[in-house]
């Protein structure tokens, strides 16, 4: 049997954060030192598609350091078959805890590798079955050789993206590269109304432009600009003669959002107060009830008041640090899903809320 070429953990998961750029559905399990250590184990032992070898997630638990240098192909061979026979005894060096195979198996294989093709899983085996059952897809596999560099890897990975990743998949990726440039080189933002201005560089700058150029077209029918702030720069736009036609009154020393929209759709407008979280700073229960307040100051009713928090993506470390702050009756949106909105919807006390009503759609 002739066992592929080995990079080490690190090398891999380098590949790893190549493959899966940011935007990547579930790129936390995909790209995480856990995951290049399973794709490391399957790699070691020849688990690939069409070999007829197979992977247990309890070998990736078994491996250590000092098994993991020696790469010459008998010793590769014998570890195979001893990782699958029980174990009696202390395991030294072992790279993780018996009970880390459900995470591996669970989180890293079944929620981000096989979704995305990189993995298959065994067919015809009972849940409970002990018997091996993932194996690495021949064209993922590949993108692991160490031959490959520079360009030429550039192009393997681009290909595979192609045949395996959705077009939605796709299409997320593609819009977060194309912040991640606009985040160096400064963020040109088309108003609704046509106007361009052209905010410093960084990553909140990105997900204001996509409010804007993204989100307020989706979901708002006669979107305007009423307010935008930014970092260091707390009054980059204001359309004084929009807020005075409202009726809002801006007051840059009231604790502004970083946007107000307005959607002048409506018999009655609507205002839309987002906040921008880049690392922190999310629509939470006190920041609601402070910007209700400027509403209702300048005569608007609650039921004519949204609150939006937007983000970069599901995957990213600030929504995660977050998302257990945010407010009920807001609105999440993410960049890199500009269709979908999530709604923290809040029941009314003693009144049922049942689930068909809430899934009647248009």
């Amino acid at each position: 049997m002739l066992l592929p070429p080995l990079l080490s953990v690190e090398r891999i998961q380098e590949r790893l954060f190549l493959i899966f750029p940011e935007g990547t559905t579930s790129r936390n399990y995909c790209t995480r030192e856990i995951a290049a250590k399973t794709v490391f184990v399957m790699l070691y032992i020849g688990a690939i598609h069409g070999t007829n070898v197979w992977m247990r997630p309890n070998q990736v638990t078994r491996m250590t350091d000092t098994q993991a240098s020696q790469h010459d192909e008998n010793a590769r061979l014998s570890w195979a078959r001893d990782s699958m026979r029980p174990h009696r005894g202390e395991n030294r060096g072992r790279w993780y805890a018996v009970d880390t195979r459900e995470p591996i198996r669970d989180e890293t294989l079944r929620d981000g590798l096989i979704p995305v093709g990189a993995v298959k899983e065994r067919g015809g085996l009972a849940t409970t079955s002990s018997k091996p059952r993932y194996a690495l897809t021949p064209g993922f596999s590949s993108l692991f050789d160490p031959a490959l560099e520079g360009q030429i890897l550039e192009t393997a990975i681009k290909e595979w993206r192609q045949a395996n990743l959705s077009a939605g998949a796709l299409a997320r990726i593609a819009i977060e590269r194309r912040g991640a440039v606009a985040a160096k080189t400064g963020v040109p933002v088309t108003f609704p109304s046509g106007e361009t201005r052209r905010m410093a560089a960084g990553p909140s700058s990105v997900i204001s432009k996509a409010v804007i150029e993204e989100f307020a077209p989706r979901f708002l029918t006669r979107p305007g600009v009423v307010w935008l702030s930014e970092s260091g720069n707390k009054v980059v736009a204001r359309d004084d003669g929009l807020a005075k036609a409202i009726g809002l009154t801006i007051q840059p020393d009231r604790n502004l959002p970083d946007l107000i929209l307005v959607d002048l759709g409506p018999d009655v407008p609507l205002i839309v107060f987002v906040e921008v979280v880049a690392t922190d700073g999310a629509i939470t229960v006190m920041r609601k009830e402070a910007l209700l307040a400027i509403a209702i100051d300048a005569g608007f009713r609650p039921n004519h008041v949204a609150f939006l928090t937007a983000y970069s993506n599901r995957d990213h470390p600030a929504f995660k640090k977050t998302v257990s702050s945010l407010a009920w009756q807001s609105f999440v949106w993410f960049v890199s899903e500009p269709d979908h909105i999530i709604m923290l919807r809040e029941g009314l006390d003693g009144h049922s809320v049942r689930l068909s009503s809430l899934m009647e759609t248009e």
